[in-house]
């Protein structure tokens, strides 16, 4: 895979049974092919400081150390870090 290919992993951490958690991993799916990023899920209820540190926060999308955003989907917010990072 060439340096231009490859692609920006973020991480959604997420609770089961929320709906902003399925929104948002729902709209992040719209954008993975153009802007070339993968995503994994993180079940903050699996681990008792994930549930600690974001139990009121979720979904929360990162980048590595960097929270991208929370709560609700923004487009112009993953644009401007995945274009610029």
């Amino acid at each position: 895979m060439q340096e231009s290919e490859a692609k920006t992993h973020l991480t959604v951490y997420y609770r089961v049974g929320c709906h902003l958690c399925d929104e948002m991993t729902a709209l992040l799916c719209e954008f993975q092919d153009e802007l070339m990023f993968t995503f994994e899920l993180v079940d903050i209820d699996a681990d008792a400081e994930l549930r600690v540190r974001f139990n009121a926060d979720v979904p929360v999308v990162a980048w590595g150390k960097q929270i991208l955003f929370w709560h609700f989907f923004d487009e112009a917010i993953l644009r401007q870090a995945l274009q610029h990072g």
